[in-house]
C-alpha cells in the first residue's frame, strides 16, 4: 500500500511510521490534533494519509482494510479518528492498528459534566457553512485579504481588523489568508520596501493605523533562502540585503511600538495564535 509522504518527512516507506487521519468530515480536526501529538516525537519519521468523509459502515470497512494492510511485523500504524457516528467508530475500532479516538475518548466525560447526552452529529459541520452569518463573515474576510494583499489596494484600510507589515517573503500573505479563513478577520498586508527604510516613519498609507499594525520578521539566512527560490542570485535574495531590511524593519517596529514576531521557525497556525493574542483579537468567523 502506498503511503503519502507529507511535509518534511524523509526516508523510505519502511523507515516511516504510517499515520492515518480518519474523519466523518474534512479531517481538519483529526489532522490538527494528530499532528500536534506526533510532533512531540521529532526524532521519528512519519508517513501521513487522510481518509475524510467516512459516513457509512461500508466505507469504514474499506478503510479498515487499507489501515491493516499498512501494518507489518515491525511497524504498527497510528490512526487518529474524529468520527462521531457510534456505529462507524465501532467498525473503525476493529483495525489492528493503534486507534486513537479523538472524539469518543472525551465524549463521556463531557456528557457527565453537562448532564446531557451528545447528539453525535457530524464534526463536518464545524468546518462547513454552519451558521450562515459566520460563513458570510469568513468569505468577506477572504475577499478583503485578497484585495489588500501586498499593498495591492489602499481602499477601506480603515476597515481592517489587522494590518501585517514586513519585508517581502516574511509570510504576510499566508498568515493574512489563514486569519481570514479560520477566524473571519479582515487582514490587510503591506510590504516594507527600500524607500520605507530611508526614514524612520511608517509608510504613509498606514501611518494613521499604527494601532492595527503587526510586524513580521525572519532570520537573514531563512529570508535569503526563501527569496533565492524565487529570484536566485539576485541582490534581492542576497544575505546582505536581507540583513539590512530585517534590521531596518525591526528598528521601525521598535520606534513605533509595533508588536512583532519572528516567523522563521513558526507555522502559520502558531503565528496566527500569537498575533491574535498579542493584538487581543477575537474569532469573528
Amino acid at each position: 500500500m502506498a503511503i503519502d509522504q507529507v511535509g518534511g518527512d524523509v526516508g523510505t516507506e519502511e523507515e516511516a511510521t504510517p499515520v492515518f487521519f480518519v474523519a466523518g468530515g474534512t479531517g481538519i480536526s483529526a489532522e490538527t490534533l494528530g499532528n500536534l501529538i506526533i510532533a512531540q516525537f521529532p526524532g521519528l519519521r512519519f508517513a501521513r494519509r487522510k481518509f475524510p468523509f467516512i459516513v457509512t459502515v461500508a466505507q469504514a470497512q474499506t478503510v479498515v482494510e487499507k489501515l491493516d494492510a499498512a501494518k507489518t511485523d515491525s511497524v504498527t500504524p497510528l490512526v487518529f479518528s474524529s468520527v462521531s457516528d457510534q456505529q462507524i467508530r465501532q467498525e473503525l475500532q476493529r483495525t489492528q492498528c493503534a486507534f486513537i479516538d479523538l472524539f469518543g475518548t472525551h465524549l463521556d466525560t463531557v456528557e457527565r459534566v453537562l448532564h446531557v447526552n451528545a447528539a453525535h452529529s457530524s464534526v463536518a459541520s464545524l468546518h462547513g457553512v454552519g451558521d450562515a452569518s459566520r460563513y458570510d463573515q469568513r468569505m468577506k474576510a477572504i475577499e478583503y485579504a485578497m484585495e489588500h494583499d501586498d499593498g495591492a489596494s489602499l481602499r477601506h484600510l480603515d476597515q481592517a481588523d489587522l494590518i501585517l507589515i514586513a519585508p517581502s517573503r516574511c509570510g504576510k500573505t499566508p498568515t493574512s489568508m489563514y486569519l481570514a479563513l479560520q477566524h473571519g478577520l479582515k487582514v490587510a498586508n503591506y510590504p516594507l520596501v527600500d524607500e520605507d527604510f530611508d526614514g524612520n516613519n511608517l509608510p504613509r498609507p498606514i501611518a494613521h493605523l499604527q494601532d492595527r499594525c503587526f510586524g513580521l520578521l525572519s532570520t537573514a539566512a531563512r529570508l535569503s533562502q526563501v527569496r533565492g527560490e524565487r529570484r536566485p542570485g539576485s541582490t534581492y535574495a542576497s544575505l546582505a540585503q536581507c540583513s539590512f531590511e530585517l534590521r531596518r524593519a525591526e528598528a521601525l517596529y521598535r520606534a513605533h511600538r509595533v508588536p512583532s514576531i519572528n516567523s522563521a521557525k513558526m507555522s502559520v497556525e502558531e503565528m496566527a495564535a500569537v498575533i491574535m493574542q498579542s493584538s487581543r483579537l477575537s474569532n469573528l468567523g
